[in-house]
């Protein structure tokens, strides 16, 4: 029994001995210099700063509109008596496109200019009586005033009469008629609508903050329902910004001899803000956000370090810096997020995609 416990104390005390040594030894690599194993290196992709060229342009929203389009009305109410139009087809400024039935006008105009012949004879009488003083002036002018009241009523039912031929008031197409021949019109009864489309409007709104680069006369880019490129001139802005979408209006024409463009349909809008010479542009996977901006890992002597700076207009794959870096600088475009400050790095350079 006492063997046993001798061999039990044994143990124990080697143990301790054991333990005794190990941390001694810690000690004395501490007091020595500490732990002497080099820190990690890891390997990231980079590429040296270089200044480009830099066109800045905003991309945006548009709706396409006709340069001129109206609902074709008549101004009077009454028959159709013949229409003039083929649907779809372009028609000329002036041409007639409906007539009305206008007996009853004529008639009417006929019955006036028979009081009109009336007034202007007792004027003459009454003229030929003043002159021989045998009526007053007081029942001149009340003869006198009888012919123009006959003469307005003749003007008045000529102008209504006029108005039962319906006339293009612009050159264009003309859609899809709502009558036929023998239908009742009224002042709001669509008959058809007409459009020009020779030029085609181009309305687009743009923030606030660019309010300032924008000015007419400048040549736009947009694409519609298709891969095909247009130009188009900016002439007309609102005159104040929507408060409620922080957005000004803007409105460009393009031409459209050729018809390819259609009112209604969505437009992608490039417009051209400014061009830079020297810009300094990074990719976009080597920016890092972080609370208070954005940051990005700059390799210098072997080291990472983390530079914050401010960023312009983004592309697809790349981002303009504005402040913060310089050219000649080398940056750090893969492997960022395992980086901190410090940290010791092999930097692969791959300037071969700009």
């Amino acid at each position: 029994m006492k063997k046993r416990y001798l061999i039990y104390t044994a143990i124990v005390v080697g143990i301790g001995v054991l333990v005794f040594y190990r941390i001694k030894e810690n000690k004395k690599v501490n007091t020595m210099g500490g732990d002497r194993r080099a820190a990690p290196m890891i390997r990231v992709q980079g590429e040296i700063l270089k200044t480009q060229r830099f066109e800045d342009n905003l991309s945006l929203s548009g709706t396409l509109e006709a340069n001129e389009e109206i609902n074709i009305r008549s101004e009077i109410s009454g028959v159709v008596e013949s229409i003039l139009f083929e649907e779809g087809t372009k028609v000329s400024q002036g041409q007639a496109l409906v007539r009305i039935n206008d007996i009853e006008l004529r008639a009417q105009l006929s019955k006036a200019k028979t009081t009109e012949q009336l007034a202007s004879e007792n004027q003459r009488r009454a003229q030929l009586l003043l002159e021989k003083q045998a009526i007053s002036q007081a029942e001149f002018d009340l003869s006198n005033a009888d012919l123009e009241s006959a003469r307005a009523e003749s003007a008045l039912i000529a102008a209504q009469l006029n108005k039962t031929t319906i006339r293009a008031p612009f050159a264009g197409s003309i859609g899809l008629r709502s009558i036929s021949k023998g239908s009742f019109v009224t002042p709001e009864t669509v008959i058809a609508k007409l459009v020009n489309t020779s030029q085609i409007k181009l309305t687009f709104s743009i923030p606030e903050k660019y309010v300032s680069q924008v000015k007419t006369g400048t040549t736009i880019t947009f694409t519609s329902s298709g891969s095909e490129q247009h130009t188009a001139t900016i002439y007309a802005m609102d005159p104040h910004v929507d408060t409620a979408t922080r957005t000004l209006k803007i409105r460009a024409i393009a031409d459209n001899k050729e018809g390819k463009l259609y009112p209604g349909t969505f437009a992608n809008v490039i417009m051209p803000l400014e061009t830079v010479n020297d810009a300094l542009m990074v990719p976009t996977q080597a920016l890092i956000p972080i609370q208070n901006g954005k940051v990005i890992f700059v390799s210098k002597n072997g080291k990472a370090q983390e530079v914050k700076v401010e960023t312009g207009t983004r592309t697809d794959s790349l981002i303009r810096v504005t402040s913060g870096l310089k050219a000649g600088d080398t940056i750090l475009t893969s492997g960022v997020m395992s980086l901190k400050n410090g940290t010791t790095v092999m930097v692969n350079l791959n300037n071969s995609s700009r």
